[in-house]
């Protein structure tokens, strides 16, 4: 159908975009974020504007996949094609709070340059604080976006939407993020920190995104859903 066509590519698109975006604001704000003394931070405004513009793009691209895949994979599981999208909004909620504490943490460090040592120190407190905060939202919004996931992947892979070896490597791939979200939330690490448990999925959304593109959805699920529903 060409409407399923379309919301394949999409669906493409916004894996893609979704992944870039994510990357570039790594990339933007990780050098900065390293620094231990938030007036440093301060130093380069413009750096974390632009990785704050590009984790949102991020995180709006990331409901976004489960909003347009909804039409499509709610005809084979309302419930969970109803949860993706869910699960992935929370993911979006979270990522758009860690972003909020980065641009906190950036109106610390240029306050911080004007007081004395005694209130340097609280706004240090405060910046730590706020750093945590952006930590553990990320956190969340990876358990978020790893359940999400994880739901509309075992449609694709009972529907045949999408070649087996595809949704059965995103079903692994989530059950691996999942598990480097449990490791970080029990060593306090970030979740960056397990990153040979990350790629598979990385590496997964990309080829599927391509796969979506260039093939869009199996032509012959339309007739098995059709002999589904009319056995049941």
């Amino acid at each position: 159908m060409e409407s399923d066509r379309r919301t394949a590519v999409i669906a493409g698109v916004l894996f893609i975009v979704a992944t870039l975006a994510s990357l570039v604001g790594t990339a933007i704000g990780q050098p900065v974020l390293q620094a231990t003394d938030y007036p440093t931070m301060a130093s380069a405004p413009s750096r974390l504007s632009a990785a704050a513009i590009a984790e949102l793009v991020a995180a709006g691209t990331s409901a976004g996949i489960a909003i347009a895949l909804y039409p499509v994979l709610r005809k084979w599981s309302s419930g969970l094609a109803l949860g993706s999208v869910v699960f992935r909004a929370m993911e979006a909620v979270m990522y758009t709070l860690g972003t909020v504490a980065l641009l906190a943490i950036t109106q610390i460090g240029r306050a911080s340059q004007t007081l004395d040592a005694a209130d340097g120190r609280v706004m240090q407190a405060m910046a730590d604080m706020l750093m945590s905060v952006r930590q553990e939202a990320i956190l969340a919004g990876v358990f978020a976006f790893t359940i999400g996931g994880l739901m509309y992947y075992v449609i694709f892979y009972r529907s045949r939407l999408i070649p087996r070896w595809l949704s059965g490597w995103g079903i692994l791939a989530a059950v691996l993020m999942l598990v480097a979200c449990v490791l970080a939330l029990f060593s306090g690490a970030p979740v960056q920190t397990y990153a040979p448990l990350i790629v598979p999925i990385a590496l997964q959304e990309m080829v599927l995104a391509v796969w979506l593109i260039v093939k869009g959805f199996s032509e012959s699920t339309g007739a098995r859903r059709g002999v589904a529903a009319g056995s049941v």
